[in-house]
């Protein structure tokens, strides 16, 4: 999708999810290990499990266009999943469903809307700021990096450039001191770990640079 009029329909969006679940599948076990040192030791096996119920929706046959693709994984993960992730991951993709209008595709400007949408309904949900060691940590900076690369006709590359965003992002919550959820009742001990939910964001957005662009 280098080309900056390609439409975004239902069957990338989907792949993109396709590929979001399998990189929570492959990283379960890490996403787990990063949430008992602050969290509650669930962060993996709740996401895996609701990215499987996901699935099992998409098996099931294609809800429509892309704004009923995401609203009805938005729905699965708030009723399948357990603990902040569900309600957060799920008002992502419900907040991204509302932006992306009824049409049976969007444009590349399109999807960086609906995603900066997301994120914004992480924010409303969470109260989460950049600094509060949170899944915001990645996304934030993916989403600015998305808009400023977005003048160009290289969708492929502003993606990249969004993926790399939320890395650095992610690997910058190791040294803060957690302020939101969980992490933040242990004070000084959440300093020097790497934040669960940082790392699942991106995921989420890396796999969307291998599947979008």
């Amino acid at each position: 999708m280098a080309d900056g009029t390609a439409t975004i329909d239902a069957a990338v969006i989907e792949r993109w999810i396709r590929a979001f679940a399998a990189a929570v599948a492959e990283n379960e076990e890490l996403l787990t290990r990063l949430d008992s040192a602050i969290g509650d030791a669930d962060h993996g096996s709740n996401l895996a499990r609701g990215m499987k119920a996901v699935l099992a929706k998409l098996d099931g046959g294609p809800p429509g266009g892309p704004a009923a693709l995401l609203k009805q994984t938005g729905m699965t993960l708030v009723s399948s999943v357990g603990g902040a992730s569900g309600a957060l991951y799920g008002t992502f993709f419900l907040r991204m469903a509302g932006t992306a209008g009824t049409a049976d595709g969007i444009d590349q400007a399109g999807f960086a809307a609906a995603l900066r949408a997301g994120v914004e309904g992480i924010v409303a949900r969470g109260k989460a700021e950049a600094g509060d060691k949170t899944m915001y940590d990645a996304l934030a900076p993916a989403v600015d990096a998305l808009d400023a690369a977005m003048g160009g006709d290289d969708f492929s590359g502003a993606l990249r450039a969004a993926a790399d965003a939320a890395a650095a992002g992610r690997d910058a919550t190791t040294p803060l001191l957690a302020r939101k959820g969980r992490a933040s009742y242990l004070g000084e001990r959440s300093v020097g770990h790497q934040d669960p939910g940082a790392t699942s964001a991106a995921l989420l957005v890396a796999a969307a640079a291998d599947t979008l662009g």
